[in-house]
């Protein structure tokens, strides 16, 4: 059965102090469908707007005015590590698949970008203060090649992922290059802070992301060449948004606790309104009708939006601790789904649990590796960070099931076709090219190897060297015959051990229905026979019955 939840985190645990069972809790996974009900809570923690990214094995909560990370693993179901940073974290987002280790992407209250593998290796990357105030939004695009980030000082900067995290040194010989750690671009058509910034769904060209600003704008880029494709005015600032499944629109949460419906395809034109370059300078300003409000009762400003896996319904999360749930069909307010007693500032659904998996990964990686700094990032020499690069770059990982053992096989043609498919080369023809390689080498030296040498120091002859070669491959190839036979004889062995319980079960099922049968056919002779008994019973009484009769009539007659 499928099963889909979300998680939620709050910014203040005074109000949650208040109750005795939500006592320091920051971080819930609720489920939502089939059952509304809380699965696991994680304590001491305190996030703000945009301050939260998860993986599989993972969560990432960067703590209100602080420069920690606080680590929760979800296996374990605790909290992992605190995690310490130079400055403080004002944004975090999550580059890679849910299910992979990905890189962090984390924005600082002083305007820069910073990048820590936090598995595996820990490697950590820094750009120079790239805007004016923190950075309080992040963005990844599906490709994971963009990263996209917001700030109040009203600017949006595009970055290249792939460039910042080149090992590559930027080259002081070509100041007329731009440094790889600058932004690709900015986006600087907003006129007041920027609220809330998403990007499509599609990995490619012609993918769109959204930015949301304080002078009640939301504009529509092209992100990947800098160009503006359109523009709606709102009636409020939007505060956050939220992306359709299929970028049919997007949704945009406000103060007073409504949300607003912003439809891509509510007017009908032979070109889509987003890409036709004649709308471009005209904005478009949603009707009221597509504003959504909440009972005057719970009204609070929504601080977090996300949509359902289907798209069929909003989840908004409220500055009064309130969760609310909202109909996209019906294009109104539904139900209110749970309720934290803290400003629920962070809601993020996660991907829907019971799908086949096609294939399971080979690798694990779910050691958290605290960022490796450079001794010369100890102290407040933090511009020295955006070329920060661990000496011993190492990688670690665990394997998720067995190593599958190379094939060793007598046939050319076999062993080539398994090296080609195989996940690592077969260990025959290794010892094979190694063997051929000192065989070359042996035999190509000749007398003007010796020059320079003393007459004393006379090297082996060429046969010599190439029997000696021939001989260790021999005993290589040899040993390696004889691993894969022993391993062909455990695995014969496996198999006649399966085949002999297989038809040790068949015999013992063979028997068994031959008792059932027996049972089955003795009990249908005791049937038979009482229906005989029966039946005979009922014969003697006709025929006393028949007997009584004809002495009653003979009785009649002699009267």
């Amino acid at each position: 059965m499928l099963t889909e939840s979300f998680i939620a985190s709050i910014l203040d645990t005074e109000k949650a102090k208040n109750g005795a069972a939500n006592k320091d809790i920051g971080i819930h996974i609720h489920e939502y469908q089939p059952l509304s009900a809380i699965k696991t809570t994680f304590k001491n923690s305190v996030t703000k707007p945009n301050c939260l990214a998860i993986n599989i094995s993972h969560i990432f909560a960067a703590q209100a005015e602080k420069a920690v990370i606080h680590v929760y693993n979800r296996e374990r179901g605790n909290q992992e590590t605190i995690v310490p940073f130079p400055e403080k974290v004002t944004s975090l987002a999550l580059i890679g698949r849910y299910d992979g280790p990905g890189i962090l992407a984390l924005g600082t209250a002083g305007g820069r970008v910073l990048l820590w593998e936090q598995l595996c290796t820990g490697r950590f990357v820094s750009t120079p203060q790239s805007h004016l105030q923190a950075t309080t939004c992040l963005a990844v695009d599906p490709s994971f090649n963009f990263l996209l980030t917001g700030s109040p000082d009203a600017s949006v900067h595009v970055w290249c992922i792939t460039t910042l995290l080149s090992f590559s040194t930027p080259s002081t010989h070509e100041p007329s290059r731009p440094s790889p750690y600058s932004p690709l671009r900015t986006l600087t058509n907003h006129r007041a802070a920027i609220t809330a910034l998403i990007t499509g769904h599609s990995s490619t060209s012609a993918n769109v992301a959204i930015t949301a600003s304080a002078d009640n704008t939301c504009l529509v880029w092209d992100y990947r060449l800098g160009i503006l494709l359109h523009t709606f005015i709102l009636p409020n600032t939007p505060l956050c948004l939220a992306l359709d499944p299929a970028d049919r629109g997007f949704y945009a949460g406000y103060d007073d606790g409504s949300v607003q419906l912003i439809n891509f395809y509510k007017y009908p034109s032979l070109s889509h309104q987003i890409y036709d370059p004649d709308l471009r300078s005209t904005p478009t300003q949603p009707t009221p009708e597509d504003r959504w409000s909440v009972p005057a009762d719970v009204a609070s400003a929504v601080l977090s939006l996300e949509t359902s896996y289907d798209g069929t319904a909003i989840l908004s999360g409220h500055e009064n601790g309130k969760i609310h749930t909202w109909d996209i069909a019906k294009g109104r307010y539904a139900t209110q789904l749970a309720d934290i007693s803290s400003s629920v500032t962070n809601l993020q659904m996660l991907p829907p649990h019971g799908f086949s998996v096609p294939f399971a990964p080979r690798l694990k990686m779910s050691n958290v590796v605290k960022p490796r700094y450079e001794s010369s990032l100890t102290g407040s020499n933090i511009s020295s960070m955006e070329r920060c690069l661990s000496e011993t770059y190492t990688v670690t990982a665990q394997f998720a099931s067995a190593i599958p053992r190379p094939l060793v096989s007598n046939d050319p043609m076999i062993s080539f076709d398994h090296a080609l498919a195989n996940s690592s080369l077969p260990s025959d023809l290794l010892d094979e090219g190694l063997a051929q390689l000192a065989m070359l080498a042996s035999s190509t030296k000749g007398p003007s190897d010796s020059l320079g040498r003393d007459e004393d120091t006379n090297t082996e002859e060429p046969g010599i060297a190439t029997l000696k070669a021939q001989l260790r491959h021999a005993r290589v190839t040899s040993m390696a015959h004889a691993e894969h036979a022993a391993a062909l004889s455990d695995e014969l062995l496996r198999i006649q051990a399966a085949e002999r319980r297989k038809r040790r079960i068949k015999k013992l099922g063979r028997i068994k229905r031959m008792n059932m049968e027996e049972e089955r056919r003795k009990r249908a002779m005791v049937a038979v026979g009482r229906e005989q008994e029966g039946a005979m019973e009922v014969d003697k009484k006709e025929a006393e019955e028949a007997e009584l009769s004809s002495s009653t009539e003979e009785l009649t007659g002699s009267d």
